[in-house]
């Protein structure tokens, strides 16, 4: 009897769950349970911010045909994306099953309700990071990439200050006669022709070359006393510099600062360009910029391997046309990874801007990642056949944003370019970091 006795309890305790939810199910009926669009028994019940209750495709009807997020009955706004009501569906399941069922055989034959429900399980989709507290991460994540991004902008801040600051000669140069230079002023140029250059420093502040002396000089003096550079390489470099500055009457632009200073529309113009759309940058440089900005660009990024030189002879100057080996890397690089074509770019300047560089790479990076997740979308929603419309909407939209920013360009003060410019190089990272968070976070909700 001791064995049977757990046996009978385990029964008299089922006879007893069974009298009780017949005794609840005889004493609520399914009256108190309605959904306040159709008047029929909830089906996976959604709640509201207000606290009213529908079914969920009673809910998606609604939005799809008022496009408001709002209570159909107190016309409350609610805020992110509902969800069912968990507890609220398995209890009225469990009370009402057959009734439950009968109501979800009815929808699913419904196509427009099954339309109704995917645009709205979209909408959702996309507006998932908006909802608050949407798990455990998300309050302590936001805390720490708030911290982040604001350490970040100062960091920028701080960097933006000290390049003020340090400028001394490079704006001048640029726009300065060379037969104006001070001595100073020529060795900041010969500085820059690379390190090799400062071996001959010393030469030139003893005899104090001004840009009148500089001018007179030629590749003899330099092989005799004072200069005596016995390096034919560096002869050539120095001359064939000397050569340009003649040229031009004053020193070519030989850092991004110096660009900006003389070309502040164009560099402006790439620098946004390139983070809507690189591809067609790239194919505008090419069209309409190939000698001055694409063959320095090509050949910054795939370089020829029969350059012995390239360290000591400036890379920029009397370039021919790229090698079709070049062509295939640089296309394949154009198609399917455009950004870090413009990492590869700055990472060559890294000697020249450590810092900006830094951040123009850290860009071209989070960009890409952005850029995989817009075309994982398009996958996952299999909207991939509308990706030919959306690049001709994209076509236009660059072109008529290009050809207004063309037309305004003479009545923008230069503080405002000069404001947009930092603003894009320095500011922009940042901000690219906060999307690829909320990016990440929409990946891990849907997985979940």
């Amino acid at each position: 009897m001791e064995e049977g006795e757990p046996l009978q309890s385990e029964a008299e305790r089922a006879k007893v769950e069974t009298c009780t939810t017949s005794e609840v199910g005889q004493q609520v009926s399914a009256s108190e349970f309605l959904c306040h669009c159709c008047y029929d028994i909830l089906v996976n019940p959604t709640t509201l911010n207000c606290g009213h209750s529908f079914c969920r495709h009673c809910l998606a009807l609604w939005w799809v045909s008022s496009k408001k997020n709002e209570c159909p009955e107190c016309r409350e706004k609610w805020e992110g994306f509902p969800k069912v009501n968990v507890l609220l569906r398995d209890v009225i399941e469990k009370l009402f099953s057959d009734a439950i069922e009968q109501r979800k055989e009815d929808i699913q034959q419904n196509s427009d309700v099954a339309h109704s429900l995917e645009t709205f399980q979209k909408y959702g989709n996309d507006h998932i990071p908006a909802v608050p507290n949407t798990g455990r991460i998300n309050p302590r994540g936001a805390g720490f990439f708030s911290g982040v991004l604001t350490a970040l902008t100062c960091v920028a801040v701080v960097l933006l200050g000290y390049h003020w600051s340090s400028r001394e000669f490079e704006d001048d140069l640029v726009h300065k006669p060379v037969a104006k230079w001070t001595s100073e002023e020529v060795i900041h140029w010969l500085e820059q022709l690379g390190p090799w250059a400062s071996h001959y420093k010393e030469r030139f502040l003893l005899e104090k070359v001004n840009g009148r002396l500089l001018l007179i000089l030629t590749e003899e003096d330099f092989t005799k006393e004072p200069y005596s550079i016995e390096n034919s390489n560096h002869r050539k470099a120095i001359m064939q510099e000397l050569e340009y500055v003649k040229n031009l009457g004053v020193k070519p632009p030989q850092n991004l600062w110096e660009y900006k200073a003389v070309n502040p529309g164009k560099s402006l113009f790439l620098l946004y360009a390139l983070k809507i759309s690189p591809r067609l940058s790239m194919l505008y440089l090419y069209v309409f910029d190939y000698a001055e900005a694409f063959l320095p660009f090509i050949h910054t990024i795939c370089p020829m391997q029969e350059d012995k030189y390239e360290a000591i002879v400036p890379k920029l100057l009397d370039l021919k046309d790229p090698s079709w080996k070049q062509w295939r890397e640089f296309i394949v690089k154009y198609l399917f990874l455009p950004y870090q074509l413009v990492a590869e770019f700055a990472w060559d300047w890294l000697d020249v801007h450590y810092w900006t560089s830094r951040f123009i790479i850290v860009n071209a990076m989070l960009l890409s990642v952005l850029e995989l997740f817009s075309f994982w979308r398009l996958w996952s929603r299999r909207e991939l056949k509308t990706v030919p419309h959306r690049m001709w909407r994209h076509f236009w939209k660059v072109s008529t944003q290009g050809l207004l920013v063309a037309i305004f360009w003479p009545f923008i003060p230069q503080f405002v370019c000069n404001c947009l410019f930092y603003w894009a190089l320095y500011f922009n990272p940042i901000i690219n970091i906060d999307l690829v968070v909320k990016e990440v976070r929409r990946l891990e909700t849907q997985v979940q």
